[in-house]
């Protein structure tokens, strides 16, 4: 039976718990056999954005992780040269795990910007399956999707999961405005946030 593994990319600037929740949902609903979380060190869509320092979102990272012998940290991105397409990134883990069964991971929001990814065609017909975690009050039209991209419909999958609307963007404002953001993170990152006085 051919290994299913998950890809889930981001910045995670930081991590937070809707990273945890839907990799842990994708772990479960799709039966992977391992997660691999691929830090993107400079995403091409964020070149104009301040971003936190490799270092320091890889510990966060690391350490929010290091509970689930599921969870992988990925340096599939780190280790060559930018920019870094999650095209490139896919059909590199396919030559490195032949035969496995790849699902992605996205968000709902990246849903509705996929056709405008690099070689997007040839991102849906690397990967077996989409796993996509639907932002709340967010809504996706599949007929759109088809349209731009053929063959779409069939490998989308939508991750049911008790949706908690965080992201990273609120999550730095939360911080730098002083406001609450202890239990949106893990324990680990929120010490590693306030003993490194980031976002700040």
């Amino acid at each position: 039976m051919p290994q299913r593994i998950g890809v889930f990319g981001g910045t995670f600037d930081p991590p937070h718990i809707g990273h945890l929740i839907l990799a842990g949902e994708a772990v479960h609903q799709f039966k992977l056999d391992r997660l691999l979380w691929v830090l993107t060190p400079e995403p091409p869509h964020k070149l104009d954005a301040p971003i936190t320092p490799l270092d320091h979102r890889l510990s966060m990272l690391r350490e929010m992780i290091a509970h689930n012998p599921i969870f992988e940290l990925s340096t599939l991105e780190i280790d060559r040269p930018g920019p870094h397409y999650t095209v490139d990134t896919i059909r590199l883990l396919a030559s490195q795990a032949l035969d496995a069964e790849i699902v992605l991971l996205i968000g709902g929001d990246s849903l509705a910007d996929l056709p405008t990814w690099r070689f997007a065609a040839d991102l849906v017909s690397a990967v077996s399956k989409l796993g996509v975690m639907r932002r709340p009050g967010g809504s996706i039209d599949p007929g759109v999707l088809e349209a731009k991209l053929p063959g779409i419909t069939d490998k989308l999958h939508f991750i049911d999961a008790l949706l908690q609307p965080v992201s990273s963007r609120e999550l730095r404002r939360r911080v730098s405005g002083g406001e609450m953001y202890r239990y949106y993170v893990t324990p680990d990152v929120y010490e590693y946030i306030e003993a490194n006085g980031l976002y700040r």
